[in-house]
């Protein structure tokens, strides 16, 4: 029987060294054994850091199909995407702000995540979006854009959806190409300005600097770069005017099935789908 996870062919060779280190460390728990592993194979993320979740599940794998046995499960910690407490509300200069954009500038744009400014824009996203907050899994950067020190748009990024058709068709990569690379594309999940902010081309600034601001922080923060951002648009409530006018193609929608479809039926909302490269030989790099 061929074992594979995550696409990769686990050996027989490789089963025994888990095994023997399984025998070895009669007292260590999965996270250890999990970590001992990811030195042992040197299964390492672009930053250095151990790749411990994907080791775990590649053991608890092994494990269901009779190859392994793990210790007992000693802790199950709480899921914090299921039990974490919803961003409160900030008290914030509410007061209506209407004017041009030379009179504002400059801006400031604040990359906030892991900073004490995390949980405004937490709190932001989950009081004034339509879709409320949702805690990104994977690489994310969150932005708090403001004038004078207050606060005027909020924007998150965070890892690309692994399948999108009208994505995949633009950039023309082979379904290899999209497994090693996917980690060069960037997903802009939220964008708010904030509602009592009233400024034309406020938008469309934004989203235009925000291209080379995300890429550079990318870079600095996960060591590898981006090569080209994407989101969606509901047609039913939004244009998309702003990032068309900041040079976002628009290149189809979504079949409106979601990820874990098993009936080939639209249940979700269809969303369009744009893009803005950040490179020009963005192809080149995508499917290398």
């Amino acid at each position: 029987m061929e074992l594979r996870y995550r696409g990769r062919v686990v050996s027989a060779a490789e089963v025994e060294f888990i095994r023997r280190l399984i025998r070895n460390n009669p007292g260590a728990s999965r996270r250890a054994l999990s970590k001992q592993l990811c030195e042992a194979w040197e299964w390492k993320q672009a930053n250095g850091a151990v790749r411990d979740m994907v080791c775990r599940g590649l053991l608890l794998m092994l494990e269901r199909a009779g190859q392994i046995e793990l210790p007992a499960v000693r802790f199950v910690p709480p899921n914090p995407l299921v039990e974490r407490t919803r961003p409160g509300p900030r008290l914030i200069d509410t007061s209506g702000l209407r004017a041009s954009l030379r009179k504002i500038r400059p801006l400031e744009f604040s990359q906030v995540r892991r900073t004490a400014a995390e949980g405004l824009v937490n709190s932001l996203l989950e009081r004034y979006h339509y879709l409320g907050y949702k805690q990104p899994v994977g690489e994310h950067l969150k932005y708090l854009v403001s004038t004078a020190g207050r606060p005027l748009a909020c924007l998150a990024f965070s890892s690309a959806p692994r399948h999108l058709g009208p994505r995949d068709r633009f950039i023309g990569w082979s379904a290899e190409a999209r497994k090693q690379n996917i980690q060069l594309i960037a997903y802009n999940n939220r964008f708010l300005i904030l509602p009592w902010v009233e400024v034309s081309n406020l938008a469309s600034h934004i989203l235009s600097r925000m291209a080379k601001i995300v890429a550079r922080d990318w870079e600095r923060i996960y060591h590898h770069p981006i090569y080209l951002l994407e989101t969606f648009i509901d047609p039913g409530r939004f244009r998309g005017s702003s990032y068309r006018a900041a040079n976002w193609t628009l290149v189809g929608q979504t079949t409106g099935r979601g990820k874990d479809d098993r009936t080939h039926r639209a249940n979700r909302e269809v969303k369009q789908v744009l893009v803005r490269p950040l490179v020009v030989d963005f192809r080149r790099r995508l499917c290398g």
